[in-house]
């Protein structure tokens, strides 16, 4: 008998290979060797200031290097991850790992959530289990599919002999959501690197019905938009934005320009991994995450090798390119329902004057906290714009 929500829809053309979470005791010993081993840089002027404006502090480094060691447990994330249905199935050479949950509804309309860096499919857990809390299989409105991109996770990696960029990643998500029978019309979920795809997906490819985003990157306002007639919300957004690209980009470049380097670097430290994942979860939220929280994602990243594997989106967005506005607004641009959620702490919070220049902004939902990472942040409200824009948006 198949576990609650593992059901796949009768259409389905592929059988996905069930999978569960399993990391060998010995992968576990090495890294808490390595975290003993690894240093910690000698004290400076900029690693010392309280206010994180050059970084991560070592103080808060050195505090989460003992807790990766004496607190931290691998196991119950493990479980944790295991408590919903996952699945992996082969997509053009590439094992597509995937957690899902399947209605058994003849009209549940099928979602997809997509993830970005340095975020991954176990973002979207907590949604889930909200999902799984007020729904039975027989009940459930929706089929909720979350991905591992390419070379994130447990999915395996983009191909080695050629380049492999958003549009491919596009391509993968279209794919699996033909596989697993809705080639009739899916919608779409995203934020960070998903907010790209998610365009991508609206733009180029038919059974992608609707968009929803929460992020919506923009080096500059349309032409002949005033920034006097923005709200002061929104103000401050665009001055949190103008920091963020001033002070804040550094990583970015890097990936962006230096894949190989930064790849090798960070693959070889666990402690190097945390010091540079880390800082976005300090940095990028409203409200800190959980110590715990912030150990789970750097702690799965290492263990599944993702991080050298998982920065080739930035080849292809950082730095953005100089015309990347006027693309937004003409072959970029959404023509089908588009949803967007903005929370006042995302990294670049875009007005909604601009985000409507870039879709069919049907639905617009303004919250007063959250920040760049909205499914751990805010999954409750997240959830809520989603199931609003799909009633919204989904023709019966």
């Amino acid at each position: 008998m198949s576990a609650p929500f593992s059901k796949l829809p009768s259409a389905a053309r592929v059988s996905p290979v069930p999978f569960s979470v399993s990391v060998p005791d010995d992968q576990l010993a090495d890294l808490k060797s390595l975290v003993q081993l690894s240093r910690i840089a000698p004290p400076t002027f900029e690693n010392s200031q309280p206010d994180g404006r050059f970084g991560i502090t070592s103080e808060w480094l050195s505090t989460m290097r003992e807790k990766w060691l004496t607190e931290f447990d691998w196991r119950a994330f493990e479980a944790r991850m295991n408590e919903f249905p996952q699945f992996t199935v082969d997509i053009e050479g590439i094992n597509v790992h995937f957690a899902a949950l399947f209605s058994e509804r003849e009209d549940a309309v099928p979602v997809v959530l997509l993830h970005g860096w340095p975020g991954n499919f176990a973002e979207f857990l907590t949604i889930l289990q909200l999902f799984r809390e007020e729904f039975s299989p027989e009940t459930l409105p929706y089929h909720l599919v979350v991905p591992s991109f390419p070379g994130y996770t447990f999915s395996s990696g983009p191909p080695l002999d050629k380049t492999f960029g958003l549009a491919d990643m596009a391509c993968v998500v279209d794919q699996l959501m033909k596989d697993l029978g809705f080639g009739s019309g899916y919608v779409v979920q995203g934020g960070d690197i998903g907010a790209f795809v998610g365009r991508v997906l609206g733009v180029g490819f038919e059974a992608c019905k609707a968009v929803h985003l929460n992020m919506c990157p923009m080096p500059s306002p349309p032409g002949g938009m005033s920034i006097e007639s923005l709200t002061a919300v929104e103000k401050r957004g665009v001055a949190r934005m103008e920091e963020f690209v001033t002070r804040g980009l550094g990583y970015a470049l890097e990936q962006g320009t230096r894949p190989s380097t930064i790849g090798h670097v960070l693959a070889s430290n666990p402690i190097a991994l945390l010091a540079w994942v880390g800082e976005k979860y300090l940095q990028w939220v409203d409200k800190p995450l959980p110590s715990a929280t912030i150990l789970e994602m750097v702690t799965l990243y290492w263990l599944t090798e993702s991080y050298p594997r998982a920065i080739y989106p930035y080849r292809e967005t950082t730095p953005l390119p100089p015309n990347a506005t006027a693309r937004l607004g003409k072959e970029l641009y959404i023509h089908k329902p588009f949803g967007y959620s903005y929370f006042p702490k995302e990294i670049v919070p875009v007005p909604r004057s601009w985000v409507a220049t870039t879709g069919d902004l049907v639905f617009f939902r303004d919250h007063a906290e959250g920040g760049h990472f909205a499914a751990l942040e805010h999954p409750r409200e997240l959830k809520a714009d989603l199931v609003a824009f799909v009633e919204q948006v989904w023709q019966k």
